[in-house]
């Protein structure tokens, strides 16, 4: 069984990916972060604390970062995931329980110094808390098992940005985190969107979710309207992006993508301010500014069909056998 830390901006499609998470009995969720994102840091935790509620796990959820590592406010995402990041679905006015009392890097921390050479971290927003981590305690990155990141593009199969024409949405939220966190000496998979947007969640499949997956697959199904209509009218699909569920799948199985190596940096500021570069493990380039940093792995390719069945697989579980 694999220990995860979560740390995440929910977020419909977050909210989708924690559910496929805590439905695969592989992943032991030990603690779920906080980071400024898809909307506000007291928004995005109490959605957390709320999908704790739903999904009936025990880790905790500490609060995180409400600004970038060079502490600046960046925008949020309300025009993709509603007004409350989840859907606009009528929530509680109070969270269903306590959070954790650490920061979110804090909590990080402690979680990867307890269980040594056992953890995975699957960060599917801005890097912030990692970055933070690694700042107060640098001795983590020998520690932890490996990162998985949904973030980033490398212009594989066509997809370069999408919040700018070479930036994702992650990594162009705060990009001296990324940068941190990439040139780190710890093993790191970006899932980006190279693979994300190689994967349509229909709303047929939406459909049956909320047919045969119980309360979640109703929630599931409620919390995408919205996100399904952004997607109707930015991009003319009648489906989704379940962008961050691809870092967890990577987790369950590897198998299903194709990965390359090399350095990786994230451009910092300008006009190109988030765009994500690997440098090749062996290319004929004089010495340059990715030499001196670990070779990370970046996913260029995916089965998709293989993803969207494990996702379907583990959110709808099979009926009972009739009785007798």
């Amino acid at each position: 069984m694999r220990k995860v830390i979560f740390d995440t901006d929910p977020g419909v499609d977050d909210a989708i990916a924690l559910a496929l998470l805590t439905a695969r009995p592989e992943l032991e969720l030990i603690g779920v972060t906080t980071v400024l994102g898809n909307a506000d840091i007291e928004t995005v935790t109490r959605n957390a604390l709320f999908l704790k509620d739903r999904f009936g796990f025990s880790a905790p959820v500490a609060q995180g970062s409400g600004v970038t590592l060079l502490g600046k406010h960046g925008a949020h995402a309300r025009h993709v995931h509603g007004d409350n990041a989840l859907g606009g679905i009528e929530l509680p006015q109070t969270p269903a329980g306590p959070l954790d009392g650490r920061r979110g890097h804090r909590m990080m921390i402690d979680l990867i110094r307890a269980n040594p050479g056992e953890v995975t971290i699957i960060a599917v927003g801005r890097l912030t808390n990692l970055a933070r981590a690694l700042d107060k305690d640098r001795d983590i990155a020998r520690l932890v098992h490996s990162v998985v990141v949904m973030g980033g593009a490398f212009g594989t199969h066509g997809h370069t940005g999408n919040v700018s024409p070479v930036a994702e949405a992650n990594i162009a939220g705060d990009p001296d985190a990324a940068d941190a966190v990439f040139t780190a000496h710890w093993p790191v998979t970006i899932v980006g969107l190279d693979v994300t947007q190689e994967v349509v969640l229909d709303s047929a499949m939406l459909d049956r979710l909320d047919a045969a997956g119980g309360e979640t697959g109703k929630l599931l199904h409620a919390i995408t309207r919205d996100y399904l209509g952004f997607h109707q009218r930015s991009r003319k699909l009648d489906g989704i992006f379940a962008h961050d569920c691809l870092a967890v799948a990577y987790v369950v199985d590897p198998t299903l993508f194709t990965t390359r190596e090399g350095p990786v940096r994230v451009i910092c500021g300008g006009l190109a301010s988030g765009q994500t570069i690997q440098k090749p493990d062996r290319p004929p380039f004089p010495t340059t500014a990715w030499d001196p940093h670990p070779a990370q792995t970046v996913c260029i390719d995916v089965d998709a069909a293989g993803m969207l069945a494990l996702l379907e697989d583990s959110l709808s579980p099979p009926a009972p056998p009739p009785l007798r």
